[in-house]
């Protein structure tokens, strides 16, 4: 075997004559690639020359499919037509494309690098091999070229040196005839898709009109089924009225549950090939309906204000699973179908503008200037006089350019706009000066045009949001946003104490004195910082307030002061998302030669008292009540049951979605009498942190049943098969050593499974 040199040139030996004769060859060559038009015909003509000129037997130009990491042919010499596909890593011409270096040999079955399965398949018998790679003028390869079985002795160095040679002439040519039938096709499909718009945006019925697109997406991804979800915002539930096969059964699930729910709070694409090997999906649908889901793919519907307002989801794609270019043309189906909501809701959205410039005029606490053509101000109500401090003889007949000058000037140039336009344009905390004063200010200029057409001028509208902005800019610090919005539009009502159902989060960072005694004051409070800011972002997302800091531990309430139909869930998935996110963070912690850090949560529901506590100098607004004490227990028992998150079943009872959870306790904690069922959650694991998880979860229950019925060796033996599928299922491990204590130490005959814990 040789290797042969990229571009390697003529040998010392070969007469001018030779020379000459393949610069006629590679001229002769190009001219004929250059009267082809199709990538096809250079394939034929290159395979059918270079075969000639180096004497082989079969000739087979393989390409590299970029999207699936082959190589295959589409043309090949010697009478096999059917194409050939390998992995571009494999095989004689795979390590020629790695590599990116020509090489022949003339014994291949003693080669371990040859792929005897190609032979074995055609009965074809390799005698001796040419391969050499296809590489662009830029040096990109896009391909091999590869001879089999020459005519005479086997191959030498000049016969490598000749393929290089005819195939780097014909690498241009390949390669534009590659982007011509690529635009080709892209073009194909654009037709098309403007076909299927035109079709689309013609229909008015919104019925009809998602069942033309859907059908379309059903038939253009090949599909089985498709289903368009949209959001009730009334009911937090995604519904559908549109399904192949489903006789357009109305479905209806919550917006967070499911491949669905993901997709729309996530509002990212979702492509599962296998749906039963992801836990994201839900079979109890196939079970109902008797349909079998193979692959799924759903994608968001999102607005032309980029809020999602669905999802579509296509089920089981003929030929296999759904690609990333399926993935491309639903997104664009999708944005379609919101292109035809918004059309079809035009004439309410046209109404409910009027409805909503009506009532800011008769809105007095914003400022209404009006002005005519000349942008001479006609009126000012009074608010418009105390925010523009000044009077109505000085401002009713004088120009909008007297008062909107200097640092207003902005104001005025949309004022303008809006009169040469005729189109209306709003700005949100915008920042006006009148009289020295600064103010945070939302502003809404629009034309005012007469039943008949006609400009009549322009208007203002200020709203004076300065100290709003200011009361929020510091209860945002304390609460989640829209939070401290929703209080702001209570009023001073909500700032006293009240009693309602909420549920109750407390963490806390395992080994945190250890940390501080490595870290130090500096290094505490650097590490304390970044990991608020993961921890509060999380409680944020789901509308929770942060209630306060308690050294390293954090305590956070859902449902106060606002409460919302699904609090215990927002709860529940904010400590999720917490365990989840700081296992991110750990990984670039120990990246970066830092200890990572773990915590334990505890959530529990009930009834507390919210309210400001404290002197009239120094007040505090918070939570207290024994549902905000069992908590607190809970986080600190996930240290004895060596978990991450434990609820309570006060919480449970009020969860609506489905979980992840085992039962693993009924417990009295410090300081009660009565008894409390207690749950581990587990959805932030993934396989790798759980193994074998589901199947741990009935064994454990087997384990949890004969435990509470004081059956210790078949407690034992349950326990024992959850550590021989999860040998790391700490819990597991410490049911197996109660159960010998409790056989050695039996409880009383009215014993109820029941644990007193003894410390907090």
């Amino acid at each position: 075997m040789s290797t042969g040199k990229p571009g390697g040139g003529t040998g010392s030996a070969e007469t001018l004559a030779a020379r000459l004769q393949r610069a006629e060859l590679l001229l002769q060559l190009t001219r004929e690639l250059a009267e082809i038009a199709d990538l096809d015909g250079v394939l034929e003509l290159l395979v059918e020359r270079v075969s000639t000129e180096i004497d082989v037997e079969r000739a087979t130009i393989f390409l590299n499919d970029s999207d699936t990491g082959e190589l295959y042919s589409r043309v090949s010499h010697g009478g096999i037509k059917r194409e050939i596909r390998m992995l571009n890593d494999t095989g004689i011409a795979g390590h020629v494309y790695t590599t990116q270096t020509g090489i022949f040999t003339n014994t291949p079955y003693e080669d371990a690098r040859f792929n005897r399965s190609i032979d074995e398949q055609t009965g074809f018998t390799t005698g001796n091999i040419l391969c050499a790679p296809i590489k662009t003028y830029k040096g990109e390869i896009i391909g091999v070229a590869q001879v089999l079985n020459k005519h005479a002795d086997g191959f030498v160095e000049q016969d490598l040196e000749l393929l290089e040679a005819m195939i780097a002439q014909a690498s241009i040519a390949l390669q534009g005839m590659q982007y011509v039938e690529r635009m080709q096709k892209a073009r194909e499909q654009e037709l098309e898709f403007l076909d299927i718009v035109a079709d689309i945006t013609s229909e008015i019925d919104l019925g009809i009109l998602l069942q033309k697109v859907m059908g379309e997406a059903t038939r253009m991804l090949r599909a089985e089924r498709s289903t368009l979800f949209l959001n009730d915002e009334k009911t937090n539930e995604l519904w559908s009225i549109v399904g192949g096969g489903l006789n357009a059964t109305q479905i209806r699930l919550p917006n967070h549950t499911g491949i669905a729910g993901t997709v729309f709070t996530s509002g990212q694409s979702v492509n599962i090939p296998h749906a039963y090997a992801d836990l994201r999906f839900n079979p109890a649908f196939d079970r109902t309906t008797g349909y079998f889901t193979r692959s799924i793919l759903c994608v968001p519907v999102i607005n032309k204000h980029g809020r999602t307002i669905g999802v579509t989801q296509v089920l089981n794609r003929h030929g296999g699973p759904f690609t990333d270019e399926d993935e491309s043309r639903l997104r664009a189906f999708t944005a379609q179908v919101s292109i035809a909501l918004e059309n079809a809701k035009l004439f309410d959205d046209v109404q409910n503008m009027k409805n909503y410039n009506e009532s800011m005029l008769e809105s007095m606490s914003n400022a209404v200037i009006t002005m005519d053509e000349e942008g001479n101000i006609v009126t000012c109500n009074a608010a418009g006089l105390r925010i523009m401090q000044v009077t109505e003889q000085g401002i009713i007949g004088k120009n909008v350019e007297d008062h909107l000058c200097g640092e207003n000037a902005w104001l005025l140039e949309k004022v303008q706009h809006c009169r040469e336009k005729e189109d209306a344009d709003v700005f949100m905390d915008a920042e006006l000066v009148f009289a020295g004063e600064r103010l945070s200010v939302n502003v809404t200029v629009m034309p005012l045009i007469s039943s008949e057409e006609k400009t009549l001028g322009s208007m203002i509208m200020l709203e004076d949001i300065s100290t709003e902005k200011r009361l929020k800019s510091t209860m945002s610090r304390y609460m989640d946003p829209s939070i401290s919005e929703q209080l702001l539009s209570k009023g001073e009502d909500i700032l006293g104490g009240t009693s309602a159902i909420a549920t109750v989060l407390f963490s806390d960072i395992r080994g945190f004195t250890t940390l501080t005694e490595e870290l130090g004051p500096q290094g505490t409070v650097s590490l304390l910082n970044e990991y608020f800011t993961i921890m509060v972002d999380c409680i944020h997302r789901e509308g929770g307030m942060l209630d306060k800091f308690i050294g390293d531990a954090i305590m956070a309430a859902f449902g106060m002061p606002i409460p919302r139909g699904d609090d215990e869930d927002r709860g529940l998935r904010a400590a999720i998302s917490m365990i989840s996110d700081l296992a991110l963070w750990n990984i670039k912690r120990v990246a970066e030669g830092k200890r990572p850090v773990d915590m334990g949560i505890g959530l529990n529901t009930d009834t507390v008292v919210s309210g400001n506590i404290g002197s009239p100098k120094r007040m505090d607004y918070t939570l207290i009540g024994d549902g905000v004490n069992l908590a607190a227990r809970l986080e600190s028992a996930c240290k004895q049951y060596s978990a991450h998150i434990l609820i309570s079943e006060y919480t449970k009872a009020r969860l609506r979605g489905t979980y992840r959870m085992r039962d693993i306790d009924r417990v009295v904690v410090k300081g009660k009498t009565e008894p409390v069922r207690i749950y581990e959650v587990l959805d932030y694991h993934t396989e790798e942190s759980f193994p074998n998880i589901m199947e741990v979860l009935g064994h454990f229950r087997d384990g949890q049943a004969q435990y509470r019925d004081s059956m210790w060796d078949g407690a034992i033996d349950a326990f024992g098969k959850c550590l021989q599928l999860n040998p790391g299922d700490r819990l597991s491990q410490i049911y197996i050593e109660r159960c010998q204590l409790l056989k050695e130490n039996p409880p009383p005959e009215d014993w109820q499974g029941v644990w007193v814990m003894t410390s907090k």
